[in-house]
């Protein structure tokens, strides 16, 4: 499988998205998957998005034109969040 890019985006790129970057760089790479990870604020999305095959978003975003987005709290809460990386497996697929 080619390389995957996952775009990491939170209020203001900092605290939030880097413990969610962590988290799915660790859970995708023991999975086999090669994946690069990046992170933004919200509201750098629209410049960014089509260069990525997925968003990750712990805040509303718009503006990720084609780019399939999931938003979600569970890679900072623990809860659910078994079943957003099946999502995430899946849309990169």
């Amino acid at each position: 499988m080619a390389k995957k890019k996952v775009l990491v985006a939170c209020g203001t790129g900092i605290a939030t998205s880097t413990v969610v970057v962590n988290k799915i760089k660790e859970i995708l790479t023991s999975k086999g998957l090669d994946v690069v990870v990046d992170q933004c604020k919200a509201a750098e999305v629209p410049g960014k998005a089509a260069s990525y095959d997925l968003i990750v978003a712990t805040t509303p975003i718009t503006g990720s034109g084609d780019t399939p987005v999931i938003r979600t709290l569970s890679f900072l809460t623990g809860v659910g969040i078994d079943k957003d990386v099946e999502l995430i497996m899946e849309k990169l697929k």
